[in-house]
């Protein structure tokens, strides 16, 4: 967190839970032609929605008051809308409400969001462009993905390969199908 503060034209904060969200983000904004540190924007991985009000102190008005925005998981939808109230950027608000602040909410998740605007056959043809369609096969022989959609079988199989798989989804995407949170939540002027 040190480096975003050093940065002398820093501008706004995309405030996102992880890694993997940092990397999708950085990679649209290369196809969309942007240098965000270049234009002072920095997508600060959190480490968890958890710690959301630790972010919004150092960034928010009670500290550096940089431009902010965000990206969360449905399931931590509430950390955010809690810490957002408690940074004072409002009360009892809706998602509609987050939204006019910047902050935007992923169904179910990030990679959930690009399995979608892909299909299945687009992510397994990437799958199999790295090498690894057979360990998803083999994935999906186990007796506990039996009951689960193909779409939820990819996004558990990707688990712990999103870092590597989300800017890889996000470079296969048509920009005009990219999913609305993630190009809401760097779009221009944000």
């Amino acid at each position: 967190m040190r480096d975003v503060d050093a940065k002398a034209n820093l501008r706004a904060v995309v405030l996102v839970e992880g890694m993997s969200d940092q990397a999708a983000l950085e990679a649209l904004a290369r196809r969309r032609g942007r240098d965000l540190g270049s234009e002072g924007v920095s997508v600060v991985p959190m480490g968890g929605a958890q710690a959301i009000g630790r972010f919004l102190d150092r960034f928010g008005p009670r500290g550096l008051d940089v431009a902010l925005s965000g990206l969360c998981d449905v399931a931590e939808e509430d950390d955010f809308r809690r810490g957002l109230e408690r940074a004072g950027l409002g009360s009892d608000l809706s998602r509609a409400d987050m939204e006019q602040l910047g902050f935007y909410v992923c169904v179910a998740d990030l990679e959930d969001e690009l399995i979608r605007a892909l299909g299945v056959a687009s992510v397994e043809e990437i799958a199999d462009a790295q090498g690894e369609l057979g360990s998803f096969r083999t994935f999906q022989k186990q007796p506990a993905q039996q009951h689960r959609t193909h779409e939820q079988q990819l996004r558990r199989w990707m688990g712990n390969r999103k870092i590597r798989y989300a800017p890889l989804l996000v470079d296969a995407l048509p920009l005009a199908d990219v999913p609305r949170p993630l190009d809401q939540v760097i779009a221009p002027g944000r």
